[in-house]
């Protein structure tokens, strides 16, 4: 009956040992958690981007304003009988 005790105990202590620092054991699990965080950050900040360019395209489908906008600020257009003045900053 001892080496019954005995035998059960040890088998008891290597699931034990397995599942804390086997393969699949808690440092793999937090390993995980912490890919996982960074991840779940990384999604959020392209979902930010993603909807600040569907609103973008959506300006752009719209309005002809996002589209003057950018032609002035990106290609330096200018209307009818306007005057384009650039002021540079001090160095």
């Amino acid at each position: 009956m001892r080496w019954a005790t005995v035998a059960l105990a040890a088998l008891l202590l290597l699931v034990q040992a397995e599942l804390w620092f086997g393969k699949s054991g808690l440092p793999y699990v937090m390993l995980l958690d912490k890919q996982l965080t960074t991840q779940r950050g990384l999604n959020e900040a392209a979902r930010a981007r993603n909807a600040q360019m569907s609103a973008e395209v959506s300006d752009l489908r719209e309005g002809l304003e996002m589209v003057e906008e950018k032609a002035r600020a990106e290609l330096g257009m200018v209307k009818p009988n306007e005057i384009l003045v650039q002021v540079a900053p001090k160095r």
